[in-house]
């Protein structure tokens, strides 16, 4: 992971705090507009489908102790995974970081997994955190807003070097109408889930899948801070979800 040192002006302290413990679920749903329709008329449309792909998102960040100074008090990683950990690879080909201006190049590019970035300093900002997905996926960013946690809510008690700071939440993309190359390229990949097609629905053979060691490169199962990731139960964020659902409906 890239550590470098940048110090950030503390800012944003009266805004509200969108992180949040890590209990934020939504469902995004990305909709091409007529333009991609009209770009991408060659490519056949499965009609009335979905492919969702479970993403986390957020930081940890580690307080620096007896190193700390005024304007080095952390380390922090802010990161997107797969929602289990999966490589998202297949779907996001980049990430774009904005962090605050008072950084060095404040504008980070990640071109392959994991997507990630490490920095210090000691304020808390918001970062926008944008999607770039492969040409057969989505021709449309998504744009993600975290807000860097550095300290703990409850404040009371001391800071520990051992246990860091872990602010994350669970985002599901929602790609509708897939064509038929991208459901046949990710059908079988295990950070996408793809819905039962109706009976006698043909489509071309799969796309055979990378190998396995090139999968588990961008997978962030054995990554070196997956023992502070948050496990969220799929049971539970389906709930959730399906609520949310339920609520967009009704101020249809």
């Amino acid at each position: 992971m890239p550590q470098s040192s940048s110090s950030s002006k503390k800012h944003g302290t009266d805004q509200p705090d969108i992180g949040g413990p890590a209990s934020k679920s939504q469902r995004t749903k990305m909709v091409k507009s007529s333009d991609d329709t009209e770009k991408k008329n060659l490519a056949k449309k499965l009609k009335e489908l979905e492919i969702s792909v479970p993403i986390v998102y957020g930081n940890i960040a580690f307080w620096l102790g007896k190193k700390a100074s005024e304007y080095q008090s952390h380390k922090w990683t802010v990161y997107v995974r797969g929602g289990t950990n999966e490589d998202i690879s297949v779907v996001v080909k980049r990430v774009v970081f904005q962090l605050h201006s008072s950084f060095n190049n404040p504008t980070r590019v990640v071109d392959g997994p994991p997507f990630e970035l490490s920095e210090s300093g000691w304020g808390e900002f918001e970062i926008v955190i944008t999607l770039h997905f492969h040409n057969d996926v989505c021709e449309k960013p998504l744009h993600l807003y975290h807000h860097l946690k550095l300290y703990p809510e409850d404040d009371s008690g001391p800071m520990s070097t051992k246990k860091p700071v872990v602010v994350e939440s669970y985002d599901e993309i929602v790609f509708t109408e897939p064509s038929e190359g991208f459901f046949s390229r990710v059908q079988n990949h295990p950070a996408v889930v793809v819905p039962r097609l109706p009976a006698g629905f043909a489509l071309p053979p799969p796309v055979p899948l990378e190998d396995a060691d090139k999968r588990r490169r961008g997978d962030t199962k054995d990554h070196t801070l997956s023992q502070w990731f948050s496990n969220f139960s799929e049971a539970d964020e389906l709930l959730k979800l399906a609520a949310a659902r339920q609520q967009s409906n009704l101020l249809l």
